[in-house]
């Protein structure tokens, strides 16, 4: 699948700082240790409708996490799927009438769109799930010849029994897992299974459903799996980062997780699982389902799109927090600041503000705290407090290179 253009990105004098990430199966803030190539991988869409604040904050994170990588002279490959094929798209295309391949690609088009506005770097490898299935099944085929599987009315399951790993990830108990699994694709209900929390693998074909041949029979990958065979194709075991929203830590990744531990008998399967906060809206978190969203097509029509991703920046990446108007009014003021402050002659001398920036941002991504480095010294660049002619050229190349905000 097409991925979206990347843009040139400045090179900084003097030297960087490693970065350091919360990573949620630690419980703590840990220093990354990429080899010369930093491998990640950051869950991508169900793409049956738009892209909204939501999504754009963590892909957001992660394109932070990239270029702090890049600024440290790592090659950075990175990963991302499509899950161009999955309940929530068939029944968005069934409501409306629209096929869903159609569907699928036409919102994945307008989220390119979205990310190229925004300057997220695009993947090295962008992976519709209809493109792997072969792939995922081939796994599954393997995770069954270790016998960690099951087959119930020709679906088939991974059995948590066979987990030995299982909730390390997430660090819950049972009963919030159970909670979560329901509440988050899960079907705890079923007759038949062997426990609550086992899942699926592979959804054997349904009357009216896409389904493809595979040696499981006809069907479809479950939605973990995918990104476990994705990623193992693309990335291998061990590699330096799993990264999506906070709404993917359970099941989503706990159980990719021990797919990926049963496939390779490598442990942990990703290096640091790392996750962004939720955007809300109205009260409640900005999601699909509910209708609460604030999209970011819409936002980028009537806004300058480096003030949306300033608008990201002000909060940490971890945060949970709400849009209001207010936000993107503030965001617009700050970049006027910033483009008024890097049009001057001269400035103050920016080799510290620099080494500020990367020290915070270093700091398990303290962007807001960046913001406010380079608020002050462009306070000090319009008072004309300063006779560095090549400063303003150094921040604008900072704030590109770092935070993806470009002020030409």
């Amino acid at each position: 699948m097409r991925s979206w253009s990347a843009q040139n990105v400045p090179k900084l004098p003097g030297e960087s700082i490693p970065l350091r990430l919360y990573d949620t199966s630690a419980r703590q803030v840990r220093q990354t240790d990429p080899g010369p190539t930093a491998r990640m991988y950051v869950c991508g869409i169900t793409p049956y409708d738009a892209t909204h604040l939501g999504h754009a904050n963590t892909y957001h994170a992660f394109d932070l996490v990239g270029r702090l990588w890049r600024d440290a002279g790592h090659e950075v490959h990175y990963t991302q799927n499509a899950t161009d094929v999955d309940d929530p798209l068939l029944e968005r295309a069934e409501q409306t009438g629209v096929a869903w391949q159609e569907l699928a690609e036409r919102e994945i088009e307008l989220f390119r769109g979205d990310m190229e506005a925004l300057r997220i770097m695009p993947p090295r490898e962008y992976v519709g799930v209809t493109e792997v299935v072969g792939r995922v099944a081939d796994l599954i085929s393997r995770l069954s010849a270790k016998g960690v599987t099951y087959e119930l009315d020709g679906d088939v399951y991974f059995n948590v029994a066979d987990a030995p790993k299982f909730g390390q990830v997430s660090g819950y108990d049972e009963q919030e897992m159970l909670a979560l699994f329901a509440e988050r694709g899960g079907d705890p209900d079923r007759q038949g299974k062997r426990h609550p929390l086992d899942w699926l693998l592979w959804r054997a074909e349904r009357p009216g459903e896409p389904a493809w041949d595979s040696p499981l029979g006809r069907g479809r990958p479950g939605w973990h799996i995918e990104c476990t065979a994705i990623a193992l194709d693309n990335l291998g075991a061990g590699y330096d980062v799993a990264g999506g929203g906070s709404d993917l830590i359970f099941p989503h990744h706990e159980c990719g997780a021990s797919e990926g531990h049963a496939a390779t008998g490598e442990w942990p399967f990703a290096k640091f699982y790392t996750h962004a906060g939720m955007v809300a809206l109205d009260g409640e978190k900005m999601s699909k389902s509910k209708g609460n969203l604030v999209f970011v097509s819409k936002m980028r029509r009537e806004h300058d799109p480096m003030a949306i991703r300033l608008v990201l920046l002000a909060h940490h990446y971890r945060a949970d927090w709400e849009y209001v108007p207010e936000l993107i009014a503030e965001a617009e003021r700050r970049l006027a600041l910033w483009r008024s402050a890097t049009g001057v002659a001269a400035g103050p001398p920016a080799e510290e503000l620099l080494a500020t920036v990367r020290e915070r941002l270093a700091d398990d991504l303290d962007s807001p705290s960046a913001l406010t480095a380079i608020d002050a010294w462009a306070e000090q660049a319009v008072a004309g407090d300063g006779r560095d002619t090549a400063a303003p050229a150094l921040v604008r190349d900072l704030t590109d290179a770092l935070l993806g905000v470009t002020l030409t």
